[in-house]
């Protein structure tokens, strides 16, 4: 199979989504840092480069978070190549692949954790990024934002004017939606 590799910014200017024609995994994956990517040998070696900061995988993209001072115009063509040449060689994005989780909790936590699952995730994954279920507590549900999302500067509107105001017109019970910090 012949891989193409082509790039799409994010909302998170620190971010550049490397998307494939392969899938490279089920479900999605974070490396933050270099020391989380040890069950990653695709993730381990792009924090080889000086300038990654952070590791993203999802379905058939990668997204790589780079360090403050160094310009995308000089990264993007060394990474692409780098990309390529893993999905080439079919360098693992896990060693062990992860398991589905199944949905748990009371009725309004299992129908939140749909409507993320269906709506959400796949909004936020075109962005290069990953949302993850938490917690729902007195009306206010937890969330995590990863990959381009954490520390993106409009996820905050995502999360209010988006997120919440969906699960609240879909969920009476939801009164607030926040993000846990990671």
């Amino acid at each position: 199979m012949n891989i193409n590799v082509y790039t799409e910014s994010t909302p998170n200017p620190a971010t550049m989504k490397f998307i494939v024609n392969k899938l490279l995994i089920n479900g999605s994956v974070d490396y933050a840092t270099k020391e989380s990517a040890e069950k990653s040998p695709f993730a381990k070696e792009l924090f080889k480069f000086s300038f990654v900061n952070g590791v993203f995988f999802a379905s058939n993209f990668v997204t790589v978070t780079k360090t403050e001072g160094s310009e995308w115009t000089d990264l993007e063509p060394i990474l692409k190549e780098f990309v390529k040449g893993a999905v080439e060689s079919e360098l693992a994005v896990q060693l062990k692949e992860q398991e589905e989780v199944a949905f748990e909790g009371t009725d309004a936590e299992i129908k939140i954790q749909q409507i993320l699952q269906d709506y959400v995730r796949p909004a936020v994954e075109q962005d290069g990024g990953a949302i993850t279920y938490k917690s729902f507590n007195e009306g206010v549900v937890t969330v995590e934002l990863r990959g381009s999302c954490s520390g993106c500067p409009s996820s905050t509107i995502t999360l209010k004017s988006g997120i919440e105001n969906l699960l609240k017109r879909m969920v009476p019970e939801v009164t607030e939606v926040v993000s846990e910090a990671m």
